[in-house]
């Protein structure tokens, strides 16, 4: 097998890119890897003529004394029980505007790949590396991560810096006025006389008894409640006439029965 990829990145950040394991497992199209496993270990979905396969396993990549560099990789399908090996050979060629990544070498299939048509494995696996060129190419356009110690002795340095401020512009100089003072006393440039602790307590003694009465004493003067006017019903009458006439009537009969007896 025999493919190139052109993408418009020097060779140079092509290598820097190549050289960190990381950058190159962002760069494998659809790969899941798997957490605390190295970089270039995972799940990855193939799509061959239609078909989806998804296989599980690892890659490597290391550099040759010639500047090439060799691939190898072995997977497992996720269901099933075919399985893939790949050995590559990877060179990077300079070109107008731009390098050109060329690769060659033999892979190996069975199970449900092997199924399928020769020209849709061979389209598969040319996507496959278009794709992983591509990455590869936008990976060695982002500049490299500064490492981490360095970014930590940068902090460091600008916490140890001293700034020196000049001594009237201290907060701490200004004159905060006396929380007794009144502002229109100050600013006519006179102070409020202080009083004494006796009429303090005195006032603030009638203040306290004047707001009790207020409080408990029912309103008086204009402000007191209007009495509601008395209302006599008619029944009322006639509720205390009928005993007076009851007690006429009694004294009557008494009456006759006396001069009754007199005769």
């Amino acid at each position: 097998m025999e493919h190139e990829v052109f993408v418009p990145v020097p060779v140079e950040r092509l290598r820097e890119a190549l050289a960190d394991p990381a950058r190159i497992a962002r760069a494998v199209p659809g790969l899941q890897q798997d957490a605390g496993a190295e970089p270039i270990t995972g799940r990855l979905k193939v799509r061959v003529g239609g078909h989806t396969i998804t296989y599980r396993g690892s890659a490597r990549l290391s550099g040759q004394d010639d500047g090439s560099y060799a691939i190898e990789g072995d997977a497992t399908e996720a269901r099933g029980t075919g399985s893939v090996k790949l050995a590559l050979t990877l060179r990077l060629r300079d070109a107008d505007g731009g390098t050109t990544l060329a690769f060659a070498g033999t892979a190996t299939a069975d199970g449900r790949v092997a199924e399928l048509s020769a020209d849709a494995v061979t389209s598969a696996v040319g996507r496959l590396l278009n794709r992983f060129a591509e990455n590869l190419g936008a990976e060695g356009e982002e500049p490299a991560e500064e490492p981490r110690g360095a970014e930590d002795a940068d902090a460091a340095e600008t916490s140890d810096a001293v700034v020196e401020t000049p001594e009237e512009s201290s907060v701490f100089d200004a004159e905060v006025p006396a929380p007794g003072l009144d502002p229109l006393a100050e600013a006519a440039g006179e102070a409020e006389e202080p009083v004494p602790a006796e009429a303090a307590h005195a006032r603030r003694t009638m203040i306290g008894r004047s707001a009790e009465e207020v409080d408990h004493a029912p309103p008086r003067g204009r402000y007191a409640p209007v009495p509601a006017p008395q209302t006599v019903a008619p029944h009322s009458t006639l509720r205390w006439a009928a005993p007076a006439a009851a007690l006429v009537l009694a004294s009557a009969i008494v009456v006759g029965r006396v001069l009754r007896k007199r005769r």
